[in-house]
């Protein structure tokens, strides 16, 4: 009887700490002895399990603050009102740098770091290799070609034109990796970084000409998948809970895939090139400025981001990415992303 109230009890005080973070704007008390200071942050959604995991929760709770976050597309948040947040805490540094300009700031943290990749299955990963889109090195790990993958699918390549593919019951559709909205979502508009940097000789887009003329060959990549969602989140969660009947080729942060507990089919495949999407944390308050050191600083938050499969400078087990180009400067990627949307 003790041992089982002793159970009850483990149970109320974990749902008492996940309670910390639960998403909305309940009133706040203030800081005293022995409470703790309640920060409001804007997360990219991909993050929401790192904030809601009840180690984390209990970090941050030794320093004084209860974290409470709001997850939205990393680009959907340049479309809020900063001033309403103690922090924002987008996906990559061009979004991280619109924040600061409406901030007027240029205080910032980078705590951890995550390269897009694209979630599969074991089966798909062979089947593409066999066409000289994706290899398997001697570490174990996949590569995506993604200058062969962007050529194919400009052919327009289907599943169906893959000898095979049948036995892995494959749709027959457009051999595309399904994305999320590049308005809105900062892994989309990553991937549409890599296709122009292809679609541009392998550079970097510089300019506003440069991202106009590469227009035609990303368009398609996004175009030809039809609907797309808003948030990161949804599409990994799909492909955890459908399999290969919602989407072959998933594009999605490593660190989703690495902090999920997938199935002994699904694969990683590393796009090469790819994007290293740093993290940064935009404070606007102290005690946004409090969350952004204690992420860089604090032992058991990094380690804690590492567990959730963020790369931070303790990590030392994960991949070397064999290329990765950083993504063209806030007003260059929005010049290409009004194109995208008109």
């Amino acid at each position: 009887m003790r041992r089982a109230l002793s159970v009850l009890l483990a149970v109320v005080l974990v749902g008492g700490v996940v309670a910390a973070v639960l998403l909305g704007r309940d009133d706040d008390s203030g800081a005293g002895p022995g409470s703790t200071t309640t920060v409001h942050g804007v997360i990219g959604s991909e993050k929401l399990p790192f904030f809601t995991d009840p180690d984390v929760v209990v970090a941050f709770a030794r320093h004084g603050l209860t974290v409470k976050v709001d997850p939205l597309g990393s680009r959907e948040m340049t479309t809020r009102d900063p001033k309403t947040y103690d922090f924002a805490f987008p996906s990559s540094a061009p979004t991280a740098e619109r924040i600061e300009r409406q901030l007027g700031t240029s205080r910032h943290y980078t705590p951890f770091s995550s390269p897009l990749a694209v979630a599969t299955f074991a089966p798909v990963a062979e089947l593409l290799a066999t066409q000289r889109l994706a290899a398997k090195g001697a570490d174990g790990h996949w590569t995506l070609d993604m200058k062969a993958y962007v050529e194919a699918a400009g052919h327009g390549l289907r599943w169906g034109d893959i000898p095979n593919s049948s036995a892995v019951a494959l749709p027959s559709r457009h051999v595309l990796i399904t994305t999320t909205t590049p308005r809105a979502s900062n892994s989309a508009a990553m991937y549409a970084a890599v296709a122009g940097y292809l679609a541009n000789n392998e550079r970097v887009l510089g300019d506003e000409t440069q991202a106009k003329a590469v227009l035609d060959r990303v368009a398609p990549l996004f175009r030809d998948q039809g609907y797309l969602e808003t948030s990161s989140e949804y599409p990994f969660e799909s492909y955890l809970s459908q399999g290969m009947g919602y989407s072959p080729l998933v594009w999605i942060y490593e660190a989703q895939f690495l902090g999920a507990k997938v199935k002994p089919d699904m694969a990683l495949l590393y796009p090469s090139p790819t994007v290293l999407s740093q993290h940064t944390v935009v404070p606007r308050t102290d005690a946004g400025d409090k969350v952004g050191d204690l992420l860089v600083n604090d032992p058991e938050l990094r380690k804690l981001a590492a567990r959730h499969g963020f790369r931070t400078p303790d990590t030392g087990t994960l991949p070397a990415l064999t290329q990765t180009v950083p993504p063209p400067s806030y007003d260059v990627l929005e010049a290409l992303l009004d194109a995208l949307q008109h």
